[in-house]
Protein backbone atom coordinates (compact mmCIF):
# COMPACT_ATOMS: atom_id res chain seq x y z
CA UNK A 1 0.00 0.00 0.00
CA UNK A 2 1.40 4.17 -0.45
CA UNK A 3 2.74 5.34 2.23
CA UNK A 4 1.40 8.01 4.27
CA UNK A 5 -1.64 7.17 2.32
CA UNK A 6 -5.25 8.92 3.93
CA UNK A 7 -6.89 7.15 1.57
CA UNK A 8 -9.81 5.28 2.66
CA UNK A 9 -11.89 2.19 1.11
CA UNK A 10 -15.02 4.63 1.40
CA UNK A 11 -13.35 7.33 -0.61
CA UNK A 12 -11.47 5.01 -2.75
CA UNK A 13 -14.50 3.44 -3.87
CA UNK A 14 -16.82 6.87 -4.35
CA UNK A 15 -13.72 8.62 -6.28
CA UNK A 16 -13.34 5.83 -8.15
CA UNK A 17 -15.05 7.02 -12.04
CA UNK A 18 -14.30 6.20 -16.03
CA UNK A 19 -11.71 8.32 -17.23
CA UNK A 20 -11.19 9.32 -20.85
CA UNK A 21 -8.42 11.35 -21.27
CA UNK A 22 -4.41 10.43 -19.85
CA UNK A 23 -1.25 12.40 -19.95
CA UNK A 24 1.12 11.34 -21.82
CA UNK A 25 3.30 10.05 -18.89
CA UNK A 26 3.87 6.54 -17.75
CA UNK A 27 3.44 4.60 -14.91
CA UNK A 28 6.65 3.56 -13.52
CA UNK A 29 7.19 -0.48 -13.53
CA UNK A 30 7.19 -1.03 -10.08
CA UNK A 31 3.92 0.72 -8.96
CA UNK A 32 2.64 -1.02 -12.18
CA UNK A 33 3.77 -4.37 -10.15
CA UNK A 34 2.46 -3.60 -6.68
CA UNK A 35 -1.01 -2.62 -7.68
CA UNK A 36 -1.25 -5.84 -9.66
CA UNK A 37 0.05 -8.08 -6.94
CA UNK A 38 -2.42 -6.00 -4.62
CA UNK A 39 -5.50 -7.09 -7.10
CA UNK A 40 -4.45 -10.55 -7.08
CA UNK A 41 -6.09 -10.74 -3.14
CA UNK A 42 -9.50 -10.70 -4.82
CA UNK A 43 -11.54 -13.59 -4.02
CA UNK A 44 -12.56 -16.44 -6.28
CA UNK A 45 -14.55 -19.27 -5.70
CA UNK A 46 -12.34 -22.25 -4.39
CA UNK A 47 -9.79 -19.49 -4.72
CA UNK A 48 -9.12 -20.80 -8.57
CA UNK A 49 -8.21 -17.09 -9.35
CA UNK A 50 -9.11 -17.42 -12.95
CA UNK A 51 -8.20 -14.36 -14.40
CA UNK A 52 -5.52 -13.37 -16.70
CA UNK A 53 -4.04 -10.44 -17.55
CA UNK A 54 -1.69 -9.02 -20.10
CA UNK A 55 -0.47 -5.06 -19.60
CA UNK A 56 0.09 -3.86 -22.99
CA UNK A 57 2.72 -0.07 -23.23
CA UNK A 58 5.27 0.95 -25.48
CA UNK A 59 6.06 -0.07 -28.79
CA UNK A 60 2.77 -2.76 -28.28
CA UNK A 61 0.19 -0.69 -27.36
CA UNK A 62 1.09 2.40 -30.48
CA UNK A 63 0.83 -1.62 -32.74
CA UNK A 64 -2.81 -2.15 -30.93
CA UNK A 65 -3.82 1.52 -31.70
CA UNK A 66 -2.98 1.35 -35.66
CA UNK A 67 -4.29 -2.25 -36.09
CA UNK A 68 -8.01 -1.31 -34.11
CA UNK A 69 -8.48 1.89 -36.06
CA UNK A 70 -7.17 0.14 -39.49
CA UNK A 71 -10.00 -2.72 -38.42
CA UNK A 72 -12.64 -0.31 -37.71
CA UNK A 73 -11.65 1.75 -41.13
CA UNK A 74 -11.65 -1.35 -42.90
CA UNK A 75 -15.40 -1.65 -41.46
CA UNK A 76 -14.20 -4.99 -40.50
CA UNK A 77 -16.98 -6.84 -38.73
CA UNK A 78 -16.11 -7.13 -34.65
CA UNK A 79 -15.90 -10.69 -33.22
CA UNK A 80 -15.75 -10.62 -29.57
CA UNK A 81 -15.63 -13.70 -27.54
CA UNK A 82 -18.50 -12.75 -25.69
CA UNK A 83 -21.47 -11.38 -27.03
CA UNK A 84 -24.81 -10.16 -26.27
CA UNK A 85 -28.15 -12.78 -27.16
CA UNK A 86 -29.75 -12.23 -30.24
CA UNK A 87 -31.81 -9.08 -30.26
CA UNK A 88 -30.77 -8.27 -27.02
CA UNK A 89 -32.36 -4.98 -25.64
CA UNK A 90 -32.09 -3.01 -22.62
CA UNK A 91 -35.45 -2.59 -20.67
CA UNK A 92 -36.94 0.86 -19.85
CA UNK A 93 -35.39 1.21 -16.21
CA UNK A 94 -31.83 0.12 -18.17
CA UNK A 95 -32.00 2.08 -21.18
CA UNK A 96 -32.83 5.04 -18.93
CA UNK A 97 -29.75 4.68 -16.93
CA UNK A 98 -27.76 3.83 -20.50
CA UNK A 99 -28.91 7.45 -22.35
CA UNK A 100 -28.58 9.81 -19.24
CA UNK A 101 -25.26 8.39 -18.81
CA UNK A 102 -24.15 9.35 -22.33
CA UNK A 103 -25.99 12.41 -22.72
CA UNK A 104 -24.04 13.76 -19.37
CA UNK A 105 -20.66 12.17 -21.49
CA UNK A 106 -21.54 14.54 -24.68
CA UNK A 107 -22.90 17.27 -22.28
CA UNK A 108 -19.53 17.34 -21.04
CA UNK A 109 -17.57 17.03 -24.51
CA UNK A 110 -20.12 20.02 -25.83
CA UNK A 111 -21.36 17.26 -28.48
CA UNK A 112 -24.54 17.62 -30.23
CA UNK A 113 -26.55 14.44 -30.31
CA UNK A 114 -26.98 15.49 -34.02
CA UNK A 115 -22.77 15.87 -34.82
CA UNK A 116 -22.27 12.29 -36.14
CA UNK A 117 -18.62 13.18 -37.20
CA UNK A 118 -18.01 14.16 -33.58
CA UNK A 119 -19.48 11.29 -32.11
CA UNK A 120 -17.59 9.38 -34.21
CA UNK A 121 -14.60 11.35 -33.52
CA UNK A 122 -15.29 10.30 -30.09
CA UNK A 123 -15.91 7.27 -30.23
CA UNK A 124 -12.56 6.49 -32.16
CA UNK A 125 -11.39 7.55 -28.73
CA UNK A 126 -11.89 4.01 -27.48
CA UNK A 127 -9.86 2.49 -29.70
CA UNK A 128 -6.72 4.71 -29.26
CA UNK A 129 -7.28 4.19 -25.33
CA UNK A 130 -7.93 7.43 -24.61
CA UNK A 131 -4.29 8.13 -25.57
CA UNK A 132 -3.07 6.00 -22.06
CA UNK A 133 0.21 4.63 -21.71
CA UNK A 134 -0.72 1.42 -20.74
CA UNK A 135 -3.56 -0.87 -20.89
CA UNK A 136 -4.91 -4.43 -19.36
CA UNK A 137 -6.61 -6.63 -21.45
CA UNK A 138 -7.81 -9.19 -19.04
CA UNK A 139 -9.03 -12.54 -20.05
CA UNK A 140 -9.97 -16.21 -18.86
CA UNK A 141 -9.94 -19.75 -20.09
CA UNK A 142 -12.45 -20.39 -22.73
CA UNK A 143 -13.73 -23.46 -21.44
CA UNK A 144 -15.06 -21.16 -18.34
CA UNK A 145 -18.26 -19.84 -18.63
CA UNK A 146 -20.80 -17.28 -16.50
CA UNK A 147 -20.25 -18.41 -13.57
CA UNK A 148 -16.24 -18.18 -13.52
CA UNK A 149 -16.76 -15.50 -15.30
CA UNK A 150 -18.51 -13.83 -11.88
CA UNK A 151 -14.72 -13.99 -10.28
CA UNK A 152 -13.05 -12.03 -12.96
CA UNK A 153 -15.51 -9.52 -12.80
CA UNK A 154 -14.70 -9.34 -9.09
CA UNK A 155 -11.31 -9.12 -9.87
CA UNK A 156 -11.45 -6.25 -12.34
CA UNK A 157 -13.15 -4.26 -9.87
CA UNK A 158 -10.22 -5.09 -7.25
CA UNK A 159 -7.78 -4.18 -9.48
CA UNK A 160 -9.44 -0.65 -10.58
CA UNK A 161 -10.32 0.17 -7.00
CA UNK A 162 -6.17 -1.00 -6.32
CA UNK A 163 -4.88 1.43 -9.09
CA UNK A 164 -7.15 4.16 -7.26
CA UNK A 165 -5.42 3.60 -4.27
CA UNK A 166 -2.30 4.44 -5.86
CA UNK A 167 -3.15 7.29 -7.87
CA UNK A 168 -3.47 5.88 -10.75
CA UNK A 169 -6.80 6.19 -13.26
CA UNK A 170 -8.61 3.64 -15.53
CA UNK A 171 -11.46 3.10 -18.23
CA UNK A 172 -13.07 -0.19 -18.54
CA UNK A 173 -13.78 -0.44 -22.02
CA UNK A 174 -15.86 -3.47 -23.45
CA UNK A 175 -15.19 -1.47 -26.87
CA UNK A 176 -11.42 -3.50 -26.45
CA UNK A 177 -13.06 -6.55 -26.88
CA UNK A 178 -14.20 -6.13 -30.16
CA UNK A 179 -11.20 -7.95 -31.98
CA UNK A 180 -9.85 -10.28 -30.03
CA UNK A 181 -7.76 -12.18 -32.58
CA UNK A 182 -5.77 -9.04 -32.77
CA UNK A 183 -5.15 -8.57 -29.46
CA UNK A 184 -3.88 -12.70 -29.16
CA UNK A 185 -1.36 -12.32 -32.09
CA UNK A 186 0.10 -8.69 -31.11
CA UNK A 187 0.32 -9.72 -27.22
CA UNK A 188 1.30 -13.49 -28.16
CA UNK A 189 -1.57 -14.39 -25.99
CA UNK A 190 -2.78 -18.72 -26.26
CA UNK A 191 -5.86 -19.07 -27.89
CA UNK A 192 -7.43 -21.22 -25.12
CA UNK A 193 -7.87 -17.31 -23.58
CA UNK A 194 -10.73 -15.44 -24.38
CA UNK A 195 -10.71 -11.38 -23.71
CA UNK A 196 -13.51 -9.86 -21.66
CA UNK A 197 -12.38 -6.70 -22.07
CA UNK A 198 -9.58 -3.96 -21.55
CA UNK A 199 -8.73 -1.27 -19.08
CA UNK A 200 -6.93 1.96 -19.83
CA UNK A 201 -4.76 3.04 -17.41
CA UNK A 202 -2.28 6.04 -16.95
CA UNK A 203 -2.69 9.73 -14.80
CA UNK A 204 -5.52 11.63 -15.03
CA UNK A 205 -5.69 14.53 -17.66
CA UNK A 206 -7.55 17.76 -15.93
CA UNK A 207 -7.65 18.97 -19.34
CA UNK A 208 -9.68 16.71 -20.97
CA UNK A 209 -13.56 17.59 -20.98
CA UNK A 210 -15.04 14.12 -20.67
CA UNK A 211 -13.26 14.26 -17.83
CA UNK A 212 -15.43 15.98 -15.87
CA UNK A 213 -18.11 14.01 -16.27
CA UNK A 214 -20.33 13.35 -13.36
CA UNK A 215 -22.73 10.35 -13.93
CA UNK A 216 -23.81 9.73 -10.26
CA UNK A 217 -25.90 6.53 -9.35
CA UNK A 218 -29.14 5.43 -8.33
CA UNK A 219 -30.79 5.61 -4.76
CA UNK A 220 -29.35 2.32 -3.49
CA UNK A 221 -33.04 0.99 -2.84
CA UNK A 222 -33.61 0.60 -6.35
CA UNK A 223 -31.32 -2.43 -6.33
CA UNK A 224 -31.23 -3.21 -2.29
CA UNK A 225 -34.15 -5.13 -0.63
CA UNK A 226 -34.50 -5.89 2.83
CA UNK A 227 -36.66 -8.73 4.16
CA UNK A 228 -37.21 -9.41 6.90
Amino acid sequence: MPKKSKLTISSIIKDRKSVRGFLNKKVPLNKIKKIFELAQHAPSNCNIQPWFSFISSGKSIKNLRKKFLSAHNKKIKPNPDYKYPANFKFDIVYLSRQVNSAKTLYDSMEINRNDKKKREKAFLMNYKFYNAPHVCFVGMNKNFGSSIAIDVGIYIQTLMLAMKTYGISSCAQATLRNYPDIIRKELGISKNINILLGISFGFFDKKIKANKTLVGRSDSSENVKFIN
